[in-house]
């Protein structure tokens, strides 16, 4: 799969191609040339420079021709700013200046069709669809599809708690809340947390 750095900043640019190692790299500087590289292939991943290209991500959402697989990093990444791009169809937001790890995980997560945050921001997301506030329509597929247990995991999911907090607060294994994860995510046609989120908004 061809990864695509899209930047008008070289410097980043640079940065990120000896940081993280990337093999099978093509690099953009404005909307034209991703275009026209993007008509050339079939599968690829964009990691984008929101501090310098963000006018043409903003201007690729606002007329609906984001590309498949586009990940937004940013030198100083805020959970407003996360929140309104994840839900607008980015794959994943981050920190521009990464740990290669964290990195390879998110490239992988994509590659995955999942959506990727870090942690914060995924905490965020999960406050914002508390129970309370999810829809009418959102309540009935739950009350539908899911099993008493999976009712509450999918409700303590939605308080941001972790697998281990969720494990403890029903008095059950770590394992079985992963089980009935699982369970949820293939019931309601979810890949992750934030898929999963974003549903239920």
């Amino acid at each position: 799969m061809k990864t695509i750095f899209f930047s008008t900043d070289v410097d980043t640019i640079n940065e990120w191609k000896s940081r993280h190692d990337v093999k099978d790299l093509l690099e953009v500087t404005n909307c034209d040339a991703l275009l026209q590289v993007l008509s050339t292939l079939k599968e690829y991943i964009i990691v984008s420079d929101y501090d310098s290209v963000s006018h043409s991500i903003n201007k690729m959402l606002a007329s609906n021709t984001l590309p498949d697989k586009f990940i937004v990093l940013e030198k100083v990444p805020e959970i407003i700013t996360g929140k309104s791009l994840i839900l607008k169809g980015i794959k994943a937001y981050g920190n521009a200046r990464m740990l290669k790890i964290h990195y390879q995980q998110m490239i992988e997560t994509v590659k995955g069709g999942k959506i990727w945050t870090y942690p914060e921001l995924t905490l965020a997301l999960a406050k914002e669809a508390k129970r309370s506030s999810i829809s009418d329509e959102a309540e009935a597929l739950i009350e539908h599809r899911l099993t008493e247990k999976e009712k509450e995991v999918i409700y303590a999911i939605l308080e941001g708690l972790t697998n281990d907090a969720i494990a403890s607060e029903l008095d059950i294994t770590q394992r079985t809340v992963k089980a009935h994860i699982s369970s949820i995510f293939s019931k309601l046609h979810v890949n992750d947390r934030v898929s999963l989120i974003l549903l239920l908004k």
